[in-house]
């Protein structure tokens, strides 16, 4: 099978039956081989019933809906699962991202051999203010973080190789990290393509301000996860230590300094009336606990389940 193309939505019963349409116009105008995964993520309108009636009609239309919104990433996660595809587009079902960029998108994993191919939307509809500004700032600073070079990763129009999705875990909030999470598994080819943004055309965003805050906090938690989530003990236990070492040398030095004042018959004082006492003794205790909270981290790495994070009501066509 040539293409998955994966449509994660929640209540856009307005816009389903235009995009599926032009998506079945470009499939058959470049005769690919493909499946329509729509993954239902909560909706409350009719959107379930409409993709549903698509997958009666052609069967190549498949549908996951489930039992509450537990939100894009995770919808991506039940997607990539399913997909089958060779290559894999992902693209938002609010008309905002064009099917027809998808034979450029398919030509570059295919013909150029990218791994990842993350859509630029360089000229944007939405409000400057409250998002083109934040969304610029939030992209420097997820490429001087991540390393990876990128105009836009919040662009829901990427396509990937099958192995890329089925080698990287989505959870939380990460899906705009997907192209730092694949550099990370050791996909390193990753390219970019300019593709059309398109004004949106029904109903309103689903995304607030609060998606910014949100992908900061995400990309501190990316960047540690990639250093040290396999290892957490070399960060806290490297830390623990130092602090300990730093805590019990200047414990040592005090008491070593009041023997000799006893020794010499010189003035001294009690210890615990030293201030620099208990800065020794706090580094200690906090060197204590992040060197049990790095060996906590590993035992809780080597014990976890993984469990799944969402749960499907319903699926059609698998």
């Amino acid at each position: 099978m040539n293409l998955s193309i994966l449509i994660p939505l929640l209540n856009e019963e307005e816009s389903l039956k235009e995009l599926y349409s032009w998506i079945i116009k470009v499939m058959q105008s470049n005769n690919y081989s493909y499946e329509i995964i729509f993954v239902d993520d909560g909706s409350t309108d009719d959107s379930w019933n409409i993709i549903e009636s698509f997958s009666n009609e052609n069967p190549n239309v498949k549908g996951i809906r489930f039992m509450k919104n537990f939100g894009k990433s995770q919808a991506l996660h039940a997607g990539f699962a399913k997909a089958k595809g060779d290559v894999i587009i992902t693209m938002d079902a609010d008309l905002q991202d064009s099917p027809d960029e998808i034979p450029g998108l398919y030509d570059m994993i295919t013909k150029e051999k990218f791994d990842l191919v993350s859509g630029w939307k360089k000229k944007r509809y939405d409000s400057v203010v409250a998002k083109n500004l934040p969304s610029k700032l939030f992209n420097w600073a997820a490429r001087k973080t991540s390393g990876v070079e990128l105009n836009d990763f919040n662009c829901g129009l990427k396509a990937y190789k099958n192995t890329v999705v089925k080698n990287v875990e989505v959870s939380g909030e990460m899906h705009r990290y997907i192209p730092v999470l694949a550099k990370n598994a050791g996909f390193n080819k990753i390219g970019e393509k300019v593709v059309i943004h398109q004004a949106r055309k029904y109903g309103e965003t689903k995304f607030g301000m609060e998606r910014f805050i949100n992908g900061f906090l995400d990309l501190i938690t990316i960047w540690f996860l990639s250093r040290f989530g396999k290892r957490p003990m070399h960060l806290f236990g490297a830390m623990g230590s130092l602090m300990f070492i730093i805590g019990f040398l200047l414990a040592g030095y005090i008491g070593i300094s009041k023997l000799y004042h006893m020794y010499n018959g010189m003035k001294y004082s009690l210890i615990t009336s030293n201030p620099w006492f208990f800065i020794a003794l706090t580094t200690m205790i906090l060197g204590t606990q992040l060197f049990l909270a790095g060996f906590l981290g590993e035992i809780i790495l080597r014990t976890k389940n993984n469990e799944s994070r969402y749960k499907v009501a319903r699926e059609v066509n698998f």
